[in-house]
Order: structure tokens, then C-alpha cells, then sequence
């Protein structure tokens, strides 16, 4: 049988940005629309690219047509930032995290709110490149992104649907992690490395929290270990 872990990206994989990434949405959909907006609504942690963005279009009076080309710009926005040399730093312990799921045979992939692209970009600007990780690199085709989801469960139920007989985990940040995980039945384990706290953070149904994937790895990965199979895989 096959496990696949579901990695979130920002927070989990790699540090949050300093400023918070939200200014980045309010740019994407003011050069969409052709207008300056203001003032930007505040970004809370967890939602996917798609919610952000329809919900800044529906603030300030622009309907859902206007969401493809906002995604577009959002990913234009992204490769430019990173041209300009804008990096993010991995979080603690991700590397040995990845390499160590992958000698065990274990899968690493990616669900994220990120679109492909950004995703793409935020990970290769820290060096998690298919080349720098070897067998430990992300498999791409077991990889779920948030470009149009309006709710991040709707990204856990297509990753659930598409790997019925995978066994699957899903490694995350963010209570919000947590809700689309449960909507799923996909197994959350959280860690303490982006906005919230271990305390805040045992106030979800997350079946393992960790400060950090240095402190926590060996209880990670036992934890992933003792996964039970999927019932229509047995």
C-alpha cells in the first residue's frame, strides 16, 4: 500500500513571509481589475488563493468573472517577485522530515491553498528542488493546490477521491488544516512553525502536534507509521 503525505506549504514547509503575504492578494486583484482598492482586508492564515481572492473581488464590487484573471495576475506576481529575489526559508527540520518519509517509502507531496505555480516558486526559491531533494522530492501528480477552491475542504475531498486507496496524512500549521482535513477523513498531524502556538493547535482533532519537525520528527514519523490502511485497500 502506498502513503502519501500531504504537505501544506506556508507555515509548514517554509517560514511564513514577514509581511504576511496578504498585501501580494489586494496587488493581484488591483492590477486584475485595472484600479487601486483600499484599504486591503486583513489576511487570516489557512485560506486558499481562491477564497482570498473572491473575497477581496466581492469587498470592493467585482463579481466572480473577474476571478480567473485575478489568478492569473497572482501567479505573474508571484514569478516576479521571485525574480527579484524574493526567497522564503525552509522551516525547522524539513529537509531531514522529507528525506526520512521517503526512505521509508513513503510519498511526499503537496496540499496546499497555493496554486501550482506559486507553489512551484515559494518551494524552488528555498532550494526544495527535485534535484536538491533526489528521492525525497515532491510527486507532483499526488499534489492538491487551492487556485479556485473557495474552501480548503474542497481541496482534502479531491486529493481523498483521487487516492481512494492511498493511505494518506496530511501535515499542516493551521486549524484550518485541521477542519478540511476532518471533512475529508484524512488523518491531521499539526506542527508550531507558522501563526498559531502547540497549545492553540491542541485545540484541534490533530492526532500528533509538534513544536517543529526538528523537535517532533521521530514522533512524526512514528505517528505516520502506525496509520491504519484504508478500508477499501485492505
Amino acid at each position: 500500500m502506498t502513503t502519501t503525505i500531504l504537505w501544506d506549504v506556508d507555515g509548514t514547509l517554509l517560514l511564513n513571509a514577514y509581511s504576511g503575504g496578504g498585501e501580494l492578494y489586494h496587488s493581484a486583484v488591483e492590477r486584475a481589475v485595472e484600479r487601486e482598492l483600499g484599504p486591503a482586508l486583513p489576511r487570516t492564515h489557512g485560506k486558499p488563493d481562491g477564497l482570498i481572492l473572491s473575497e477581496i473581488l466581492t469587498h470592493f464590487g467585482y463579481g466572480d468573472d473577474w476571478h480567473e484573471r485575478a489568478r492569473t495576475v497572482l501567479d505573474e506576481l508571484s514569478v516576479e517577485r521571485a525574480e527579484r529575489g524574493d526567497r522564503r526559508e525552509t522551516a525547522p527540520g524539513v529537509e531531514d522530515a522529507l528525506r526520512a518519509c521517503a526512505a521509508r517509502g513513503w510519498r511526499n507531496a503537496l496540499l496546499t491553498g497555493n496554486s501550482l505555480t506559486r507553489s512551484r516558486v515559494k518551494l524552488e526559491g528555498a532550494g526544495l528542488t527535485a534535484e536538491a531533494l533526489g528521492d525525497a522530492a515532491f510527486d507532483w501528480e499526488r499534489s492538491y493546490f487551492g487556485a479556485t477552491a473557495r474552501d480548503r475542504s474542497e481541496i482534502t475531498a479531491a486529493a481523498r477521491a483521487a487516492l481512494p486507496d492511498d493511505t494518506l496524512v496530511i501535515i499542516g500549521d493551521t486549524p484550518r488544516d485541521d477542519e478540511a482535513a476532518r471533512a475529508a477523513g484524512i488523518p491531521f498531524i499539526a506542527v508550531a512553525t507558522g501563526a498559531f502556538t502547540v497549545d492553540e493547535l491542541r485545540q484541534t482533532e490533530a492526532i500528533l502536534v509538534v513544536p517543529d519537525l526538528v523537535a517532533g520528527l521521530d514522533e512524526v514519523l512514528a505517528a505516520i507509521a502506525a496509520l491504519p490502511t484504508p478500508r477499501n485497500a485492505a
